[in-house]
């Protein structure tokens, strides 16, 4: 059978296993050895825990069950319902404060995280009852939520960008760098729409209410004193520290990630036991387990998606596709165009880990000969990914809203988050229009490096 031939048959079989509702690790390490046993030496079967071992066998890939702990850290306790509180207090004048104030929340907890879904979640069980009892839409909170909520794996420290640095080969520092401009973009555009949103809710009800007299919760103000203010800060004010001291330790040269993540991972436990009184086993086992459950399921992942990729470069599956993509001579932005347009349609089916390590063998190369940077280019995915995340199909966003708020029907959820794509669609026009937003910071502290 011919390399096409074969790279179809790998295609239809990876989607058929996909659709099976098998799990995702192991629908990939099933097509994987399954084309091996057909395709390649019989002696590569009995290699294969030592292919996925050499290909796990990464030091940056060491630094995610240490971030996802101090995500879990932070998310089993309530460090993010007192930052969402503190943020709330100081911005409650804001027209909007109080989505503002969770987009604000999502960015902080994210930027500590590293996980969208743990951002949505643990930001959300408190945001969205208060949206909703002071008259936010059920749609409206929902959508900043779950979109907040996407920072995750834009910000630092971003599980998905130390995967992408690993399959690009490029430095996890400069792609954290080049996020953060970006991610500040972001903020902006939904902070503004919370704004937006909020005015226009808020005369519909003032309408409303001078037609017929009857009140609505979005019409109440809450007030704060200065001192109700301040004393909010205290339980906030250590992590955001964490926070900082862990990124002058990445970014300063004191630390490489993995001891980095480590680091930050030790620093959130001892927090949560002095603030908290988290301390006991008891009080420690929903941490552990969370923490062990989600490293183990995007190990697997990770390692059988590794395989995946193996396969497909030994069978020149994946150097095929990219000579035939630069066998077309699509002009530069067209290439990219296609490219994103493929990874958007990924996004229907499969979670940013999955698509980062499938396809980045396949569209690397044509976009290092286009004279793409790769790190603006790690960036742009990246935000494209986000949009997997809050649009249907799968949206796994949407889908931890549900488990949040389950009064709000998934109709509601759907339309709440469709206008933060088009803010997302819009983020990645600056981009290529203005791509120093993601590249001034890097080549700030870092100084320039070729990109590709």
């Amino acid at each position: 059978m011919t390399v096409f031939g074969i790279g179809i048959s790998y295609g239809l079989a990876t989607l058929l296993a996909m659709f099976s509702g098998m799990p995702i690790a192991f629908a990939l390490g099933a097509v994987a050895v399954v084309f091996m046993a057909i395709y390649m030496p019989a002696a590569s079967l009995d290699t294969v825990t030592q292919n996925v071992y050499e290909e796990m066998a990464s030091i940056t890939l060491l630094s995610i069950p240490l971030f996802i702990l101090k995500g879990a850290a932070i998310g089993k306790s309530r460090a993010g319902q007192d930052l969402y509180s503190a943020l709330h207090a100081w911005l409650h004048r804001v027209p909007g404060g109080l989505g503002v104030a969770n987009v604000f929340a999502c960015a902080l907890f994210a930027a500590m995280a590293g996980s969208s879904p743990a951002t949505c979640s643990a930001i959300g069980s408190a945001g969205i009852p208060e949206m909703r009892k002071r008259g936010y839409s059920g749609g409206f909170a929902a959508g900043i939520i779950a979109a907040g909520g996407t920072l995750g794996i834009l910000l630092p420290p971003s599980i998905t960008m130390i995967l992408f640095a690993v399959a690009a080969e490029k430095s996890l520092g400069r792609l954290f760098l080049a996020g953060i401009g970006p991610g500040l973009l972001l903020v902006s555009l939904f902070g503004l729409y919370a704004v937006f949103r909020f005015r226009k809710e808020y005369a519909m009800a003032k309408a409303a209410y001078d037609a017929t007299g009857k009140d609505a919760a979005i019409l109440q103000r809450d007030e704060f004193t200065m001192a109700e203010r301040f004393s909010a800060l205290p339980r906030v004010i250590p992590f955001v520290l964490l926070l900082t001291g862990v990124m002058i330790a990445l970014y300063g040269g004191y630390a490489t990630p993995s001891e980095t993540a480590g680091l930050g991972g030790l620093l959130a436990l001892g927090l949560i036991a002095v603030i908290y009184s988290v301390w006991k086993p008891s009080d420690l086992s929903p941490i552990l387990k969370s923490t062990i459950r989600e490293s183990t399921m995007l190990m697997l992942i990770i390692g059988m998606s590794l395989l995946y990729s193996y396969v497909m470069s030994y069978l020149h599956i994946s150097q095929s596709a990219a000579e035939a993509i630069v066998a077309m001579h699509l002009p530069r932005w067209e290439l990219l165009f296609a490219i994103l347009v493929m990874v958007i349609v990924l996004g229907f089916f499969l979670p940013p880990v999955s698509i980062i390590l499938m396809t980045a063998p396949i569209i690397l190369p044509p976009l290092r000969a286009a004279e793409f940077d790769i790190i603006w280019f790690g960036i742009v995915m990246t935000i494209v990914m986000e949009m997997g995340l809050i649009h249907p199909p799968v949206g796994l966003n949407i889908f931890v809203i549900r488990n949040v708020a389950p009064d709000i029907p998934l109709s509601e959820v759907i339309w709440g988050t469709l206008p933060f794509v088009l803010l997302m669609m819009f983020a990645v026009l600056m981009l290529c229009f203005f791509p120093e937003i993601s590249t001034w910071l890097p080549n700030l502290v870092m100084g320039p490096d070729g990109g590709r």
